[in-house]
């Protein structure tokens, strides 16, 4: 008897792995295997007993007790390949089925048997899934119904075995009572450990969060307050009850948190204000207090049982002081630097204005000494003035760029759109810069299709952007090299390409294409002249018709500066256009069906 003893003792101490405390699911499939273990073990010792009841006829103590170690072994190999919900179902419909056995040989209706069949489902619903404890319960009603309508005995339970058998239903009522008052109990304390630690660790989490934390009930008093708004207050806790946290609130800003409060406590919606309160500090006084900004996010705690009703609400305050000095820094320096934009665009306005009337009596007088008007100067002296009339047009052009870029950084250049050819542009801004490119010798090659659809824009921001880019391209080419004008239509766009091969750019320089003032060479040693508007002034009328501006160049080999303009106007009719192509870097003109046009120093050629 000892040695069965021991081996009792020896299959219980190997229950399933401990389940770490505030598992409730490593404790429930814990609890199925110990269960499965306790009915392996009552079977075993039960099995001696019954055997010899079954020598002098009892044959129902000796089939209990194989249900109850079938079930066991059966029960125990499932939790062991972790198949814990079939080994949970398995004990249910175990107890249900011995329940059933009992029921049947006991002819009265209630007795351990029914007992037995009830603990069944209970086991079921402490340890199993949906689907298990509804059949369960299913399993129940099924052996209710068949004990009241059986009347007859379907087992033989001889008059003379009849305390045995009681015996029996009793043993194994103990058994599954236990088993099931054993998962209750340790199901109940993983629970409240697992409760318990939840609630610390959310307590420690809002004691230790940085933002404060504040829960109102629904009348709107304060039932608790975080450590941290000691911190961001600079009081104790007990002085933000009662009226202590509205009092902190500037007047100015009470309103407003008081409106937003009132909506998340009676339409249950998150609320989120920014308000400036008061914090004490050693240097704060009731005369000069100090204020933070804070962002105050009040969300309601709905209550599912009792919608309409008013809610309860947890306020996050968090310091935003920080914040709100940057916002207000960045919006002084914006000022700032609107205003400066301003004035220095008032100031090219005015410059400008002021210099063009002299700058026009310059060039009209000098022009008038070297026709000779009024009278023959010397050689010396009419070259004097034939250089006084070159840079006084010179200046003229610099002011005219200056009056530009001003009107185009005050967004006072209005565009007058109308329909027109653009191959219309291409013959007097050749004319234009041809004797610019017969002093480098630089020829001007054009390629055009032979149609290209008509273009709503600006002419004469049209003609100034062409203007601007031949310009560009003749002055930073080599002598002898060519200039290449293209046109296309590209998608919903008109592509104007201008090709030349001259010093080139960086990818650093091509970074800042576009910005007013800037040229590649820069500084007082720089080979070419210029005021760096000409691509700046190119961009802005760019942009002004809904239109992009793209480079591409590598220094020592040349630029290629590509306008595109839509072909309908700043505002597109996507109907009457066609599908966009991408345009991608193409330092080489496509090759067209064209029509070529080279000019040279002194003659013109255009194809027909």
């Amino acid at each position: 008897m000892r040695s069965l003893w021991s081996r009792a003792r020896d299959i219980l101490s190997k229950a399933a792995p401990r389940a770490a405390v505030g598992r409730p699911e490593a404790t429930r499939r814990a609890t199925i295997a110990i269960n499965s273990r306790m009915i392996l073990v009552a079977s075993s010792l039960a099995m001696p007993f019954t055997v010899l009841a079954l020598v002098q006829g009892a044959m129902l103590p000796f089939v209990i007790a194989t249900i109850g170690a079938a079930a066991g072994v059966l029960t125990l190999a499932l939790s062991q390949r972790g198949q814990f919900e079939r080994a949970a179902a398995g004990q249910a419909y175990a107890a249900l089925l011995a329940g059933l056995l009992l029921t049947v040989a006991d002819p009265a209706v209630a007795d351990f048997g029914l007992a037995v069949a009830v603990l069944g489902p209970v086991h079921a619903s402490l340890l199993a899934r949906s689907p298990v404890k509804k059949r369960s319960w299913a399993i129940l009603v099924a052996v209710v119904a068949f004990a009241m309508v059986s009347s007859y005995h379907v087992l033989a339970w001889p008059e003379a075995w009849g305390a045995q058998s009681m015996l029996v239903a009793a043993g194994v009522f103990v058994l599954v009572a236990a088993m099931v008052a054993f998962s209750a109990h340790r199901l109940n304390r993983v629970f409240e450990v697992y409760e318990k630690g939840q609630i610390n660790a959310y307590k420690h989490l809002i004691e230790h969060v940085q933002d404060a934390v504040m829960r109102f009930s629904s009348d709107g008093t304060l039932l608790f307050t975080s450590r941290s708004s000691e911190k961001l207050f600079g009081c104790r806790r007990f002085e933000l009850t009662g009226n202590g946290l509205v009092e902190r609130i500037h007047l100015q800003d009470r309103p407003a948190y008081m409106t937003a409060f009132s909506q998340a406590n009676a339409d249950g919606r998150t609320r989120r204000v920014e308000i400036r309160m008061r914090r004490d500090t050693p240097d704060s006084s009731a005369l000069a207090p100090n204020y933070v900004w804070v962002e105050a996010s009040l969300s309601p705690v709905l209550d599912v049982e009792q919608p309409g009703e008013r809610n309860e609400v947890v306020v996050l305050f968090r310091d935003i002081t920080e914040r709100r000095d940057h916002e207000n820094e960045m919006k002084l320096a914006r000022k700032l630097a609107e205003e400066a934009s301003s004035a220095k665009s008032r100031f090219l306005a005015t410059i400008g204005h002021e210099l063009r009337t002299p700058l026009n009596a310059i060039v009209g007088f000098s022009e008038m000494m070297t026709s000779g008007v009024v009278g023959d100067l010397s050689p010396q002296h009419k070259e004097y003035a034939t250089l006084i009339h070159q840079s006084g047009h010179h200046l003229i052009e610099v002011v005219k760029m200056l009056l530009d870029m001003s009107r185009l950084e005050a967004g006072k250049f209005e565009l007058v759109t109308e329909a027109f050819a653009p191959e219309s542009l291409v013959e007097p801004c050749l004319k234009m810069v041809d004797a610019m490119a017969r002093e480098k010798s630089v020829r001007l090659m054009t390629e055009m299709p032979r149609s290209l659809p008509m273009l709503v824009a600006d002419e004469r921001a049209c003609r100034q952007i062409l203007l601007n880019l031949l310009t560009n391209a003749v002055k930073f080419s080599h002598e002898h090299s060519v200039v290449t004008l293209a046109m296309r239509r590209q998608g919903r766009h008109l592509a104007i390409v201008v090709t030349d091969h001259g010093i080139g750019m960086g990818e650093e320089s091509l970074s800042h294409v576009g910005e007013a003032f800037f040229q590649a060479q820069d500084g007082l040693a720089r080979r070419y002249e210029g005021t760096g508007l000409g691509l700046s002034i190119v961009k802005g009328l760019v942009e002004l018709h809904d239109g992009t501006l793209h480079a591409s160049s590598s220094p020592g080999e040349g630029t290629v500066m590509t306008v595109l303009l839509p072909i309908n106007g700043p505002e597109t009719i996507v109907e009457e256009t066609g599908a966009v192509t991408p345009l991608h870097r193409d330092p080489v003109p496509q090759q067209m069906p064209p029509t070529m046009t080279t000019w040279h120093a002194d003659e013109r050629k255009r194809a027909l």
